[in-house]
């Protein structure tokens, strides 16, 4: 026969166990839920900028941009290694890439210069030096790309490219009379420019630009 302390000895026991899975039940989930790692947002993965998103605002480097008179410079040894190497195909590229560079550029501080003529004339004639040498940095990748497709034996690219230079550059300056004399050794045109004796007697009114 059980005695009546060993019943409530019993009973105590069960209650404290009852109270404890009880108490373990509820902590559990709270447990688990401490467990769990906070996920960052967009599906728990970290999204890289977008270097073509407009909100991504970064400072250019003029040193090691490509969009810059540095980065044009770059690509003009690239070509002239390349024709050392004679990969012409490499020299195309990279002459082309150039002439893209320096054509941008000289576009868009020709587009700030005429932004601010009129409002801070120092900003402008600073812009307008800038799209100068820009294009006159164009116009020497033209020429060497001119060059690099007669020495494949491409006349009809070299042609157009020669015709460029001239009207960018006018015929009397030193770029414009070599692009003339290219044309001249093509085949393209018949008469020699500068003249003999250094005559330069225009026949015709020059055309308006």
């Amino acid at each position: 026969m059980i005695s009546s302390g060993s019943v409530r000895f019993l009973r105590l026991t069960g209650l404290v166990s009852l109270q404890l899975a009880v108490a373990f039940t509820l902590l559990r989930p709270l447990a688990a839920q401490a467990q769990v790692p906070s996920l960052p947002p967009s599906g728990g993965q970290a999204q890289p900028l977008d270097p073509n998103d407009p909100n991504n605002i970064r400072p250019l480097s003029q040193s090691s941009g490509v969009l810059s008179l540095p980065g044009g410079q770059r690509l003009m040894d690239e070509a002239s290694n390349a024709v050392s190497a004679q990969n012409y195909s490499l020299a195309t590229q990279k002459l082309q890439e150039a002439r893209q560079v320096y054509n941008q550029l000289s576009n868009f501080y020709q587009d700030l210069a005429s932004s601010f003529s009129g409002i801070d004339n120092r900003v402008a004639d600073s812009q307008r030096r800038k799209a100068l040498d820009a294009a006159q940095l164009r116009d020497q990748a033209t020429y060497q790309l001119a060059l690099v497709h007669r020495a494949q034996n491409q006349p009809e690219l070299a042609v157009p490219l020669l015709v460029q230079i001239i009207r960018s550059q006018q015929p009397t300056r030193d770029l414009g009379k070599k692009a003339y004399q290219q044309l001249f050794e093509l085949g393209f045109v018949d008469a020699q420019f500068p003249r003999a004796g250094g005559e330069q007697q225009s026949s015709t009114p020059a055309a308006p630009r």
